[in-house]
């Protein structure tokens, strides 16, 4: 289980994997550097505070952490040949998914 932060539902997931899509909103999801077990042994007010320091821009940079393994996967591969625009790959894959397509307009995303 690995845990993200959502800027736009102001929430935190639990996911098993290194998920890059908010599953409630679509939109990009920042992975979080807290442990599964760490996370499950806070208390509510804990998880509360929390989750308003992932919603602090000063403070989610240290809260982060990046997974790079999927550079070496075949999807991601794919996707960067659809990458003239050389834009993040949460910015593309949540396009991806707002359009429900595959022939989406790389143009349209910024």
């Amino acid at each position: 289980m690995y845990m993200h932060y959502c800027k736009r539902c102001h929430r935190i997931f639990m996911l098993n994997g290194h998920k890059m899509i908010c599953p409630k909103c679509t939109n990009p999801l920042t992975e979080l550097q807290i442990s599964y077990l760490d996370y499950v042994e806070m208390d509510m007010a804990e998880r509360e505070e929390f989750k308003n320091s992932c919603a602090d821009e000063t403070r989610l940079p240290e809260l982060k952490t990046t997974y790079r393994m999927y550079k070496y996967s075949k999807w991601y591969k794919e996707l960067q040949l659809k990458n003239q625009a050389n834009l993040p790959v949460t910015t593309l894959l949540a396009a991806m998914v707002h359009r429900n397509t595959d022939d989406y307009d790389l143009s349209q995303t910024h």
